[in-house]
């Protein structure tokens, strides 16, 4: 039986139970599907005069749908990325309620049928080892603050880790006390790996700590801080390779492009292992963190030394291998999806 708050108990447990205790997810994967509800919510208000508490799981069709995302499309001006993005978090709503309310299979399975916009694939940047040899070059390494930031931007390559990664690093992640030396990094959806540190990454990280007793007293500290003592942010780090990046293009233009960002260190990394043969594609995958190994092909077919071969290693692997109780507390939909994660 339909009620006025079917959708909001069903978006309820879907937003705060589902995601991130079944699904595990990341807490920017549950930021970014609120934003897709609250988007949804207005649009239903704006554009079809339905009032944000008076939403139901009938308004959620392939009619609808289809709309609202013309409307984020025209009247938000998002890319079609972003567009995908929030078909994303609709269809696992919908996946969702295949479960919770099988009486409208057909009306779910409408909506999960709706494809993805066609993007245009941006080529794949990432810099040479001369290029990234520079940039660790800027730091003043007769500052504090110099070997600290050399500390950061030498472990954000040498482990390839995602700018959401580094900043969510504790010392507790770090095993160097005796060989083989490694760090502990979770990525998406919660999922850790064990990554291999150099000697001389160790040899930074050890200064760095040494230098910086009182800030990291607890196993739980944050590994790299800002100047209030809290975790760097993912602006924070992209700030500081900016920072260093705009020096080393002044003494090189040619070395460094004019946009770079933590991403591309990560794609350099990768790009460099592969090129030298250090790595199987398969480990690539691994060290990378990525959930498949056609993912981790990408940067096959951006190297044209390793192409043929990383490419067919790649895909011959392919081929093988909240609650209700809440809601109940706040009758405004629109109010609780805000909150929520705050």
């Amino acid at each position: 039986m339909m009620t006025e708050t079917d959708f909001a108990n069903r978006l309820s447990s879907f937003m705060s139970e589902y995601l991130p205790h079944d699904r595990n997810v990341s807490k920017h994967t549950l930021a970014s599907y609120k934003v897709a509800f609250i988007d949804f919510i207005i649009f239903m208000e704006k554009q079809k005069s339905v009032n944000v508490n008076r939403v139901m799981l009938k308004h959620i069709t392939r009619e609808n749908i289809l709309d609202y995302l013309h409307w984020i499309e025209t009247e938000k001006g998002i890319s079609l990325a972003t567009r995908n993005y929030r078909l994303a978090a609709v269809k696992s709503f919908c996946r969702f309620l295949m479960y919770k309310d099988v009486d409208r299979m057909a009306q779910w399975q409408n909506i999960m049928s709706i494809p993805k916009a066609k993007t245009e694939k941006k080529a794949l940047e990432y810099l040479t080892p001369e290029g990234i040899k520079l940039i660790l070059e800027q730091p003043d390494q007769s500052t504090s603050m110099g070997r600290r930031h050399l500390a950061l931007l030498a472990l954000m390559y040498d482990t390839a880790a995602r700018v959401q990664e580094m900043a969510d690093l504790i010392v507790g992640s770090l095993r160097i006390q005796s060989e083989p030396y490694t760090i502990k990094i979770v990525g998406k959806g919660n999922k850790a790996r064990i990554v291999p540190l150099s000697k001389e990454q160790v040899s930074l990280i050890k200064q760095y700590m040494s230098e910086n007793q009182k800030l990291l007293v607890s196993h739980t500290s944050p590994l790299f801080q800002n100047s209030r003592g809290e975790k760097l942010t993912r602006e924070g780090i992209a700030y500081i390779l900016k920072r260093y990046a705009d020096m080393a293009r002044h003494l090189n233009p040619g070395l460094i492009p004019q946009r770079i960002s933590p991403h591309c260190i990560r794609h350099s990394r990768a790009m460099h292992l592969l090129h030298k043969g250090a790595m199987h594609i398969v480990d690539l995958r691994d060290f990378l963190g990525h959930a498949s190994i056609v993912t981790t092909g990408v940067y096959a077919r951006a190297d044209s030394k390793a192409k043929r071969e990383a490419l067919e290693q790649a895909y011959k692997g392919a081929t093988s291998e909240m609650s209700e109780r809440e809601w109940e507390n706040d009758k405004n939909l629109l109010t609780w999806l805000k909150q929520l994660g705050h």
